[in-house]
């Protein structure tokens, strides 16, 4: 069992793996519940995968170029897959997105691999630039010299 504690000191790749195993999981899960005609519980994990599959799209990172765009859409494509073998309690459109998803998963794990041990210096967002400046005293002026 994942802790939140044991979460907090994951980086944000790590977390990414995380949620790729579990949607692994809930995949194999939801699989196994529609072949045993359970469909309340295929439902529940169905829900799952797409709450992760949604995080994941939320955790894009659009600046790194096109490759963000194309997982946006391979997420979006399994998220539908999803929906629909949901609504037609069909387990083989459910396997088919499983092995895309399984394919992303094992590449990232792959990568995670090779990366670099230390992660690179992240550039402040325009938000950090303007909140938070440097302390000065309370009594200065800034002259524009």
């Amino acid at each position: 069992m994942i802790t939140k504690e044991m979460i907090y000191q994951k980086t944000p790749q790590q977390i990414t793996s995380l949620l790729y195993e579990a949607g692994l999981t809930h995949f194999d899960q939801a699989i196994a519940f529609l072949k045993e005609k359970k469909y309340a519980e295929a439902n529940r994990a169905m829900q799952k995968i797409n709450d992760i599959t949604e995080r994941l799209g939320a955790g894009l990172n659009y600046e790194a170029g096109i490759i963000a765009d194309q997982l946006d859409h391979v997420y979006n494509f399994i998220a539908d897959a999803v929906v629909q073998a949901n609504i037609y309690k069909d387990a083989k459109r459910l396997q088919q997105a499983r092995q895309l998803f399984e394919t992303i998963a094992d590449a990232w794990n792959e990568a995670l691999k090779t990366a670099p041990a230390k992660p690179a210096a992240r550039k402040r967002n325009a938000y950090e630039q303007n909140i938070f400046v440097e302390a000065r005293p309370a009594n200065t002026i800034e002259t524009g010299n």
